[in-house]
């Protein structure tokens, strides 16, 4: 059976997501289209004939205002009575929207759509009480509801999440939370989301404006974090861990070169996790591989940094065993601080170029440590077959 182009069309721009607005207000018919490189998608979506799929009252949505935010987000407003429709190109997996008093996800209330494997369509709401998945609990929240059903539907491959709410008093500034994912719920079970976004909507004007956790900041946060954590983890550390090892013959060199490359490195690191924290703040994202592996390459610094105050003397018979214990804490450091700065890249989704540029400096570290430490151990071996004469004094 040929597949449907339409459908095939939306598989290859599954990661292509975009919101419109569209409210209803009773003073004025208003329609809007935002200054965006979607706005002629936009102006189909708005112009999308609800009323062949959806039923009464989603389908009957006169006097909108259309406004392209993230996804396809269609909302509606009367009186005290908010009519929200959200549409976004699907595949699988789950499409959600949250209210949330301070725009973070926790203890926030939300509606949350799919249609399964076998075609069935499931809504729910959902009361974010944790950060985990297994915190994020089933038909529980504090959305006003109405008494009209609400309802999925999957038409040309786009999805419609319909539900109505119903305020005590009219809205005005409210953070509206914007998350997909692409696995399916299991046993009503939410997966982790792929991607979300906080916008501050204005029920009185029908204006949103992107909050601090907008993709913008989130991304330069992202960018920010990553380029401090490859520089002081990828590239200061080994090269200090480099000079420490083979720039030995060089008797002092080797060692202010070391302190001053491997400090500089620290700090770095330190302002990777900063920024890291910042950003985990805004997201809340379940990562705790990622997050785990960064903690302890932190702590593994810190200490590195504390043996630096702690270094016996040469002639010390505990030497050997500070020298063991730096040399090898070191090494742990760099080999979990490589792993993570990979995990990072993946679970960020960096392009091509992030991926090409620290596979290309991974490369060029290992070349060098292979070139450097074969000419040590070529040194070495020479040393051993012509050791340096003994001069003797004669009786």
């Amino acid at each position: 059976m040929k597949e449907d182009p339409r459908l095939r069309a939306a598989k290859s721009k599954s990661s292509l997501v975009f919101l419109v607005l569209i409210i209803n207000f009773t003073q004025s018919n208003i329609v809007v289209q935002g200054d965006s490189p979607d706005s002629d998608s936009s102006k189909l979506l708005c112009d999308t004939d609800l009323r062949s799929f959806l039923p009464l009252p989603y389908s009957n949505l006169p006097n909108m205002v259309c406004k392209p935010v993230w996804n396809s987000y269609v909302l509606r407003t009367k009186n005290h009575e908010i009519t929200i429709v959200l549409s976004t190109i699907y595949t699988s997996g789950w499409v959600g929207i949250g209210f949330s008093k301070n725009g973070m996800m926790l203890n926030s209330s939300c509606m949350v759509g799919w249609v399964t494997a076998e075609g069935l369509a499931r809504i729910r709401q959902y009361h974010v009480k944790g950060l985990t998945p297994s915190q994020v609990k089933p038909d529980q929240g504090e959305l006003p509801l109405t008494s009209i059903p609400p309802v999925v539907v999957l038409s040309s491959a786009t999805i419609y999440l319909a539900f109505q709410l119903k305020y005590n008093a009219t809205l005005k500034t409210q953070p509206i939370l914007l998350a997909f994912g692409t696995q399916y719920p299991h046993h009503l079970h939410l997966t982790h989301h792929d991607d979300k976004t906080t916008i501050n909507f204005d029920f009185s004007s029908g204006n949103a404006d992107a909050s601090a956790g907008s993709s913008a900041s989130v991304f330069k946060d992202k960018r920010t974090h990553g380029v401090l954590g490859l520089l002081g983890w990828g590239l200061f550390l080994p090269f200090g861990a480099i000079f420490a090892r083979y720039l030995k013959h060089k008797d002092r060199l080797w060692y202010y070169l070391h302190v001053v490359v491997q400090f500089i490195g620290f700090l770095l690191g330190v302002a990777a996790v900063v920024v890291g924290v910042s950003l985990d703040n805004k997201l809340h994202d379940y990562i705790p591989t990622h997050k785990g592996i960064g903690i302890f390459v932190l702590v593994i610094t810190i200490l590195q940094v504390l043996a630096f105050f702690t270094r016996p003397s040469k002639d010390n018979k505990y030497r050997k065993y500070w020298n063991w214990y730096h040399n090898w804490l070191g090494r742990i450091c760099l080999l979990f601080g490589a792993v993570n700065i990979v995990l990072g890249i993946h679970i960020a989704g960096s392009g091509e170029a992030w991926k090409i540029g620290y596979g290309f400096l991974v490369g060029s570290v290992l070349v060098i440590c292979i070139v450097l430490e074969a000419l040590l151990r070529l040194k070495r071996s020479n040393e051993k077959d012509f050791p340096p004469a003994i001069s003797m004094n004669s009786l």
